[in-house]
């Protein structure tokens, strides 16, 4: 196997688990909410899907931090190492009282905010009163887990995520039955906190950082804000994206969103297959760019190859079994009818898509975050132009949105990638040229 390919599937594979892990998780705790119902239901995925935003925030410190790490790592400079580290606990330290208290504040005008009234604003508000505050764990571990990655260590991130979600689906039969949201709410903090402290316990451990103890203690938080905010920029771009989709399918009927949701749910399985390998190729290409290697034309190769490959069976395999995916999560006739119908039309999008996000990778672990953002800007809004006017197709309608919006974007961004691998061969050849004169 290409040492590339070898190294992006070792980093890759155990946070494809972790983020498995956190969607299996609130699977089931949906289940357990669903028994105090449809109020307390909608309260929770408005609680979720507003930390799914916020998980954009806590991607500019953790992100920026991963990939300054890694650079670091790969120049062999323990005070990269530690300034880097430092600048995205000063970021976390600047960050997290903004989102945590204001949310607090905040808290009920939020939930007001999504949903339309009745006991679901209540209960939101009661959720949000704990998750808010506790935003400022999950915000910890995301830094944890992003020095971690960057210091080459994907495995322990995994194992945290899987104790975390393990501990939230033993507590949370307890904690809601005797407090409802509530439960549900500090269950997911408490959980995390366990997880956050065996975190902090594994970068004591960790060797390289042991190793940058005595090193010069400098500050990146420029650095780290500069790097991680593009990165942050691109993930609420693509969520923003998401929910306006959501939107427009609604033009085409109750029916029509409720096999988008299920459709989208499950292609949740494939799609976080890609960004596992968008992480490993950004900490692999920040390695080897500060160990004076630029190797990202070989990196963005074995990245699309991985992810092609992944995006390629997952595209095969929902097209044969998709009338089996939607019996299985109970759908009526006709959502189950149009979820078919998606999930089989859906598979070019999922293949342009597993490319685009993999390539991705590359870009951000060699500062080329921001053309990307650019990428993904024009890409979202031809891709809600596009969706908006086909929708007198129905579902098949939006998927060709989707692909042909793709398209765009990997066109682009495989342009923008042969100019930059032309620009680094040309300053190669200089620079021999140079030495032999």
């Amino acid at each position: 196997m290409n040492s590339h390919r070898k190294q992006l599937v070792a980093l890759a594979h155990p946070v494809y688990l972790g983020l498995l892990a956190s969607v299996a998780a609130g699977i089931i705790n949906t289940v357990w909410v669903s028994r105090l119902g449809g109020s307390a239901v909608a309260a929770v995925a408005v609680a979720t899907n507003t930390e799914n935003v916020l998980l954009g925030v806590a991607l500019v410190f953790g992100s920026g931090t991963t990939v300054l790490v890694a650079h670091a790592r790969g120049a062999r400079d323990p005070s990269g190492v530690r300034a880097a580290v430092r600048g995205g606990l000063a970021l976390w330290a600047l960050v997290t009282p903004v989102v945590a208290v204001g949310g607090f504040l905040l808290r009920e005008p939020l939930a007001r905010l999504v949903l339309d009234g009745g006991p679901a604003v209540s209960l939101a508000t009661a959720y949000f009163a704990i998750s808010l505050p506790g935003i400022a764990v999950f915000f910890a571990q995301q830094l944890v887990d992003g020095v971690l990655k960057g210091a080459g260590d994907t495995r322990t991130p995994m194992r945290l995520a899987l104790l975390a979600n393990g501990l939230i689906l033993v507590c949370d039969p307890f904690l809601i039955q005797a407090y409802g949201v509530r439960g549900a709410a500090a269950s997911t903090v408490l959980c995390r906190a366990v997880a956050l402290g065996a975190g902090l316990l594994a970068l004591r451990r960790n060797l390289l950082l042991r190793s940058c103890a005595g090193a010069p203690a400098g500050v990146r938080l420029r650095a780290t804000l500069t790097t991680g905010l593009p990165m942050a920029a691109d993930f609420t771009v693509r969520q923003g994206g998401a929910l306006v989709l959501v939107a427009i399918v609604a033009r085409l009927g109750v029916t029509a969103v409720a096999a988008y949701s299920i459709a989208y749910k499950v292609m949740y399985v494939a799609t976080m297959a890609s960004y596992a390998v968008r992480q490993a190729a950004s900490i692999h290409t920040a390695h080897l760019r500060g160990a004076g290697r630029d190797a990202r034309r070989a990196v963005g190769r074995e990245a699309v190859l991985v992810s092609g490959a992944v995006g390629l069976a997952a595209a095969v395999l929902l097209l044969v079994t998709a009338p089996w995916i939607m019996a299985a999560f109970g759908a009526g006739s006709e959502v189950a009818r149009d979820g078919v119908l998606f999930l089989r039309c859906v598979g070019p999008y999922l293949l342009l898509m597993a490319c685009f996000i993999a390539l991705g990778g590359v870009f951000e672990g060699s500062g080329g975050a921001p053309a990307l953002l650019r990428v993904t800007l024009l890409g979202t809004a031809v891709q809600l132009a596009l969706a908006y006017a086909c929708t007198g197709l129905g579902l098949p309608g939006v998927c060709l949105a989707l692909a042909l919006a793709m398209a765009l974007q990997c066109g682009i961004v495989l342009l923008l990638f042969r100019r930059a691998g032309t620009r680094v061969e040309g300053e190669a050849e200089a620079a021999r040229a140079g030495a032999v004169a």
